[in-house]
């Protein structure tokens, strides 16, 4: 399938789930990367159905996703959640085209490749039609952690997620902007998105809790760690709490490695990776903030610090876009090296 996608000079593109805040993300980003664009299909639920998108000067209707979207698409941009990418990605895929799938459907099948192009660009191509984008605090994290771990092995990784509002959709970063409004203006605030209100508050709380005390969404960062480094000995123990951010996730972390690692040393490693922005000089309050980080393509790097806790322990904070480099970025990203 990538052999004939090379073949070609402009492809046709579906995104699935356009109306969604990465769905958006994807639009905004064909065109700002100048991806070659034959067509442009955008697909929804009946509910968005209509509705009015720009691209490159051209204004399309977002059309109903059914099992005729797909006939002479190229590359499929699926997010809309998992339960869809269920049913329509083996679809879109015997229709010929290959998927990019940005859900949790596929991510740890193990003929799919899970891909951050930074980390393990090579295992795009052996792909059967199906790439699975990572989680986006997986993603961002894996961007951070990929120079150190090529220097030396990583044994541990202990890491809290401070997540924006924007990683549970476009109704999610509503919810936090009108209550923010209704406080201001001393009305009621109504909660439906989050488990309690967010505005003044983080809540320790992202997806369902399993039977392990963690929640699916820190056992995601524990099992894609795994399958994106190629290291099943890593260990990932993670704390995700969504924060009254509007978009853009950080993260503290914690690496234990297995060899000696001076502070000196990751600052010239973060320096040099791709995908990464050192953004480290603590004596001018210089340091990664989502108020930087929203809307850039690179994690930002800073706070970088001998860790107290481990002999051979490197702690640092890290703060990314989780629409782009957690969403839509890392998965255009795949199609670029897939295709170009």
């Amino acid at each position: 399938m990538s052999d004939s996608l090379k073949k070609k000079k402009v492809y046709n593109i579906a995104v699935v789930g356009a109306t969604g805040a990465v769905g958006m993300t994807f639009v905004r980003l064909l065109e700002a990367r100048n991806f070659p664009v034959n067509s442009l299909k955008l697909l929804a639920s009946e509910r968005s159905v209509g509705k009015k998108i720009d691209f490159k000067g051209q204004t399309y209707s977002v059309e109903l996703l059914n099992n005729e979207s797909f006939k002479d698409i190229d590359i499929a941009f699926f997010s809309a959640g998992a339960s869809i990418s269920k049913v329509y990605a083996k679809i879109a895929v015997a229709s010929g085209a290959t998927v990019i799938d940005n859900s949790s459907a596929f991510r740890l099948v193990d003929d799919v490749p899970l891909v951050v192009p930074e980390v393990n660009p090579e295992e795009a191509f052996k792909h059967n039609g199906i790439i699975a984008n990572p989680n986006c605090t997986t993603a961002i994290l894996l961007v951070a952690l990929k120079p150190l771990y090529d220097y030396t092995k990583i044994r541990r990784v202990v890491v809290a997620s401070y997540q924006a509002a924007s990683g549970a959709g476009a109704k999610a970063m509503d919810e936090l902007i009108n209550q923010t409004y209704s406080w201001a203006n001393n009305g009621t605030i109504n909660v439906s998105k989050f488990q309690y209100q967010l505005l003044f508050n983080v809540i320790p709380h992202i997806d369902v809790f399993t039977e392990t005390g963690y929640t699916k969404e820190e056992m995601k960062m524990y099992d894609e760690t795994k399958k994106i480094l190629g290291d099943n000995d890593i260990k990932v123990s993670a704390t995700c709490v969504r924060v009254p951010v509007l978009t853009a996730h950080s993260e503290a972390v914690v690496v234990d490695c297995e060899n000696e690692i001076t502070v000196e040393k990751a600052k010239e490693l973060f320096s040099r990776a791709k995908g990464v922005k050192l953004y480290d000089e603590i004596m001018n309050n210089i340091y990664p903030m989502p108020l930087i980080s929203a809307g850039k393509d690179d994690v930002y790097v800073g706070r970088i610090r001998k860790d107290l806790a481990f002999e051979h322990g490197i702690a640092f904070w890290v703060s990314g876009d989780q629409l782009r480099k957690g969403g839509a970025l890392n998965a255009i990203q795949i199609a670029e090296l897939i295709s170009l």
